[in-house]
């Protein structure tokens, strides 16, 4: 299972949704290994196709050529799931996170999140929260 460990950092989920992934041979293989990435990467919504893009997975073995990690991978949806992914990404605000790649009946799955971004002030509030929790389970520990 590999996972964005960024996104909760940056966004608040609202709601997530599962998707298939349309992958090579060899990506299957890296992904079971657990050598794949999705910082810095996103959901995008075209026509009526939904891509992951930006995701890392990096070639099994050396012996593949023209080979691209970073290519842009289709998911797999219905069409009224990816248009309540379309309308929900146009509204202000929100975006198309990709929240974790699993692997479920031994296909490719990835959690996508419906996020909004986290302002600097609320990450701070969040962190003193965080911390003052820290500190009250620790004097309930010492006691």
């Amino acid at each position: 299972m590999i996972k964005n460990k960024q996104a909760n950092r940056f966004y608040k989920i609202l709601e997530k949704i599962e998707a298939g992934m349309a992958l090579k041979g060899l990506e299957v293989k890296s992904l079971r290994a657990g050598r794949a990435s999705l910082n810095e990467s996103y959901v995008k919504v075209s026509g009526h196709e939904a891509f992951l893009i930006n995701s890392h997975i990096p070639a099994w073995q050396k012996q593949t050529e023209n080979y691209e990690p970073t290519r842009s991978r289709k998911l797999l949806l219905h069409k009224s799931e990816i248009r309540n992914l379309y309308l929900k990404s146009q509204k202000k605000g929100l975006t198309l996170v990709p929240l974790s790649i699993y692997f479920k009946k031994n296909k490719a799955k990835v959690l996508i999140g419906i996020g909004r971004g986290i302002k600097k002030g609320d990450k701070r509030a969040i962190m003193k929260e965080q911390e003052s929790r820290r500190e009250i389970n620790r004097a309930l520990r010492q006691k």
